[in-house]
């Protein structure tokens, strides 16, 4: 058997588990911190492959060997590479408690609503990106990814970051920092995980799933939900349409350019995205500050006239939603299809715009699709009799850039 004991943040390993070791293995201070048998050969975690090689030797021969890890060393820890290689049925694991929970413990609040995200040996925009959508947010640090950069990439969020160092140990230290704080030190090594918090919506409501809000139970809304002026919303039936092509989800980054009421931003935020949305006018960013508001989602809101304000916003989106930009829509469309990750989608009602858009997105490498959407509703008439009311015709166009093109991270 291999005997997986997590340290740290809970009980150290009792004597009987590493009496009869043959291989003890863990991180430098997991090893330093336990008394191991005479006779134990033993491997200090770096490289995973050979200690997993080494590991293989022991199991091949029949001898007990002793994984040390940090906390729970089945959330995002050791158990599932282990698990993979050397099946599940071979493993005897016995958590302690993991990081998270200590973290939200110290600070007494619970977590049964948060999301958690590992930064540790992955892009830190993920995590940047949940920080931003979600009020409680759990981020697993790493080299290159830990508060500094988090705090970095925060600077203009609304969210208060607390920072677990050393948990469980003598050294232990849990502070609570502005992210600007946070990007200006040095953190060190020791830091377990960083809490990233919209202190108003901490302490949220009692849940029954755990993990973030609960999904919409519907989507495409009716124009009603949203504040807007003379109609100016994009269409609850162009609206589905354009959320099945961006396909919003936590982690992602969404630009709703040429935002108006914002209604396509509050959706991809209610989906789980993070959001910026980028309106020209002062009444037009506070329409939309208001339906996000209204919709309990954060929305990030520029104001600003595309193509100039998409220069000053510096992480790349995922996906692009376009539903304004007049003779400058050519112009806007190139410019997102630069910087977009994945997707770029078009709402138009002009037909003369519709060819130059599609150029724009073509000439960046993506694959392009469209569609002419025309519905008519139901519309009540006297005599309580019904007839079908003709909304306006809209061309929704959509690019999607080829999955080897994400891989090789040509979008900037």
């Amino acid at each position: 058997m291999i005997t997986v004991v997590g340290t740290g943040t809970g009980a150290a390993p009792s004597d009987d588990v590493l009496a009869g070791a043959g291989l003890v293995v863990g991180g430098r201070r997991h090893l330093d911190a336990v008394r191991l048998p005479e006779t134990a050969e033993r491997v200090v975690l770096g490289p995973l492959a050979p200690a997993l090689d080494t590991i293989g030797e022991y199991v091949e021969k029949y001898r007990p060997v002793v994984v040390l890890a940090s906390g729970d060393p089945g959330f995002f820890g050791i158990v599932r590479v282990l698990a993979e290689r050397f099946g599940p049925e071979r493993l005897d694991v016995r958590p302690g408690v993991s990081s998270v929970a200590a973290a939200f413990a110290r600070i007494g609040l619970p977590w049964d609503d948060a999301v958690v995200v590992s930064a540790h040996g992955r892009e830190l925009r993920t995590a940047v990106n949940v920080c931003r959508a979600q009020p409680k947010t759990a981020v697993l640090t790493g080299p290159g990814a830990g508060p500094a950069e988090l705090g970095a990439a925060l600077r203009d969020a609304a969210r208060v970051l607390v920072v677990a160092s050393g948990l469980g140990s003598d050294a232990e230290r849990v502070e609570r920092v502005t992210p600007a704080e946070a990007a200006a030190r040095d953190w060190g090594t020791a830091v377990n995980v960083a809490l990233c918090l919209d202190e108003a919506r901490a302490l949220g409501p009692v849940r029954t799933v755990a993990g973030p809000g609960e999904r919409p139970a519907g989507w495409a809304l009716e124009e009603a939900e949203f504040a807007h002026r003379d109609s100016m919303i994009t269409k609850f039936e162009v609206r589905a349409l354009a959320l099945a092509r961006l396909g919003p989800r936590p982690g992602d980054l969404v630009w709703d350019v040429g935002a108006g009421s914002g209604s396509v931003a509050v959706e991809c935020a209610r989906l789980g995205a993070a959001v910026t949305a980028v309106e020209k006018t002062a009444d037009g960013v506070e329409r939309v500050r208001a339906n996000a508001v209204a919709h309990g989602v954060d929305v990030r809101v520029v104001r600003g006239a595309a193509p100039e304000a998409l220069a000053e916003l510096a992480e790349a989106p995922d996906a692009v939603f376009v539903g304004g930009g007049g003779r400058e829509l050519p112009a806007i469309v190139a410019a997102c299809a630069r910087r977009a990750r994945r997707t770029v989608v078009v709402a138009m009602a002009a037909l003369d715009r519709v060819p130059a858009a599609r150029e724009a997105l073509t000439s960046a490498g993506f694959t392009c699709d469209g569609v002419l959407l025309q519905s008519s509703r139901l519309a009540p008439l006297p005599g309580d009799v019904t007839r079908l009311a003709a909304t306006n015709p809209v061309f929704l166009l959509w690019g999607v850039r080829p999955p080897a093109a994400v891989e090789e991270g040509v979008a900037q």
